[in-house]
């Protein structure tokens, strides 16, 4: 699978990444602190209602590095709306570990949880009314958590601070507008604003798209990429739209609590010269050896209970387990 880059003026994908890992490696202070700004290792985190207890998530790995823009896909009850509450604050995990720009969210005591929600990490939700407060124009919405925070200097500077955010994702016009009179995709783009509003490390977003047609999405997250290039600031967006997942370099995929796939989009030219991104769909692998097969592959075969493993030179083999019935093929 190949998609083609815009070439209408718009900067490629993969410029943007480049614009994204530079302004991220200048906020960290040098290549050395790019990795692992958000890691998950056997992370679990349990429900229990009534006596019965749910396993949302069971041990899942996951590592994304500063700068990146990751979207993370899942059916609906996969653990993916759980992992997201988790790494912005909003619950704590069984346990695991779970950590975010060096803070550990197994351990935060009250008082750091609550600094960690208003200074490390922004948050995007689905439902546009609640990511912005009605009897504000929208450039006091940005200015409130600079405000709270004590941050931003005078009243002048955070005035031309959230201008400038505003603007920076396209809905400078809506400056002296409250939510009322804007649209969904006007809500949101500034719902992006306030949420880096305090320059956080981080941004997460939870179907920041879900209540918007396809071409205001867009715009949506168009906004949420150039955040990420010109700020450099680390984006995890939670989405089942796979047409948003697709304007990213990595999409996660989660399935029963774990991290099941991963599809990672490169960049290269092709015969005409133009930037093309090449899709590959990879397996999870975790630290003790344990990977899910897709369902499609699983359905093909009629795999059930147990299956062969044969170990080749490049790859390794799986084949139905023997069961009386004759072997139908082969998953490599």
């Amino acid at each position: 699978m190949t998609v083609t880059a815009d070439t209408a003026g718009v900067p490629d994908l993969a410029t943007l990444q480049r614009r994204a890992a530079q302004r991220a490696a200048e906020r960290a202070g040098g290549q050395d602190r790019l990795r692992g700004h958000i890691v998950c290792d056997g992370l679990v985190r349990i429900f229990k209602t009534e006596g019965i207890e749910v396993v949302a998530l069971q041990g899942l790995d996951l590592v994304i590095d500063r700068g990146e823009l990751v979207a993370i896909v899942g059916a609906s009850g996969s653990g993916k709306s759980t992992l997201l509450n988790i790494l912005s604050g909003l619950d704590t995990p069984t346990a695991g570990i779970a950590r975010v720009a060096e803070y550990d969210l197994l351990s935060l005591s009250n008082r750091k949880r609550l600094s960690y929600r208003r200074e490390v990490v922004g948050f995007v939700w689905q439902q546009t009314g609640r990511n912005l407060l009605p009897y504000l124009t929208a450039v006091e919405n940005v200015e409130l958590p600079m405000r709270l925070a004590g941050r931003g200097g005078g009243s002048r500077a955070r005035r031309e601070r959230a201008r400038e955010l505003l603007d920076l994702v396209g809905v400078g016009y809506c400056a002296d507008r409250r939510p009322g009179q804007m649209s969904g995709g006007e809500q949101q783009r500034c719902a992006v604003a306030v949420a880096v509003a305090n320059d956080p490390e981080v941004l997460f977003a939870d179907e920041p798209t879900g209540e918007l047609d396809e071409a205001t999405g867009a715009e949506v997250f168009a906004a949420l990429r150039t955040i990420n290039a010109e700020l450099g600031v680390t984006i995890v967006v939670v989405t089942h739209d796979h047409a948003v997942a697709g304007q990213v370099r990595r999409t996660v995929g989660i399935r029963d609590g774990r991290t099941a796939t991963e599809v990672r989009r490169t960049a290269r030219l092709d015969a005409d010269g133009n930037t093309e991104l090449v899709s590959e769909e990879y397996a999870v692998l975790d630290r003790t050896g344990r990977m899910q097969l897709p369902v499609a592959f699983v359905d093909a075969l009629s795999l059930r209970d147990r299956v062969r493993l044969n170990l080749e030179p490049d790859h390794v083999e799986v084949r139905p387990g023997a069961d009386g019935r004759q072997e139908r093929g082969s998953a490599k």
